[in-house]
């Protein structure tokens, strides 16, 4: 009676842990677009969180019903924004990967890696469209009107410079790590 009841309990428990599973891979999954990712990839992502060791594309192909070129194209951009690793595994001479656990390793890749290009673009373009509103500003043939709308558009611009050099700096906090110095975990959430 006692091993019977036991055994309830344990498919019982079986199974929460089960739908706790499903639950938070559809959740992980619908909110990956945040990051540039499809549903598909998203859940192959949440799949493998929920892995504890290492797995094979073919491991993943058994458990999601994709194909395997689809599977290996998923993990290359998963490891792409550096949520997925490849990892050797002894013994194996298949490639292993596992999903990054630390949301707080993989917001500071992502974003850092997002947010630097966004301002190395942005600064590039800016100092090119200064020079050539100075040359219209400064250009005494320059009509008043244009003269204007080109100060405007300068001044405009420059005011955006504000925000990206601050954007720079909060890149380079975020890449390094420092910005958990800024705004520490305390262990509560830690723990949570």
């Amino acid at each position: 009676m006692e091993e019977k009841r036991n055994h309830s309990q344990n498919e019982d428990a079986q199974e929460k842990i089960e739908q706790v599973e499903r639950m938070m891979i559809n959740t992980i999954s619908e909110t990956m677009d945040l990051y540039g990712v499809t549903p598909s990839v998203g859940r192959l992502y949440a799949t493998m969180y929920f892995k504890h060791e290492p797995i094979t594309l073919d491991e993943m192909k058994d458990a999601l019903g994709m194909s395997k070129p689809s599977m290996s194209t998923s993990v290359r951009k998963l490891q792409d924004i550096n949520i997925v690793k490849k990892v050797w595994q002894k013994g194996s001479r298949k490639d292993s990967f596992i999903a990054e656990k630390n949301f707080f390793n993989y917001f500071s890749h992502f974003y850092g890696m997002k947010w630097e290009r966004e301002v190395n673009m942005y600064l590039v373009s800016l100092k090119k469209a200064q020079e050539q509103l100075k040359e219209v500003i400064e250009d005494p043939e320059t009509d008043e009107v244009l003269r204007e709308k080109a100060e405007l558009d300068y001044q405009q611009l420059e005011d955006a410079r504000v925000y990206y050099r601050w954007l720079e700096k909060l890149t380079k906090l975020t890449k390094s790590g420092e910005i958990f110095d800024y705004i520490p975990l305390d262990d509560e959430e830690r723990d949570s």
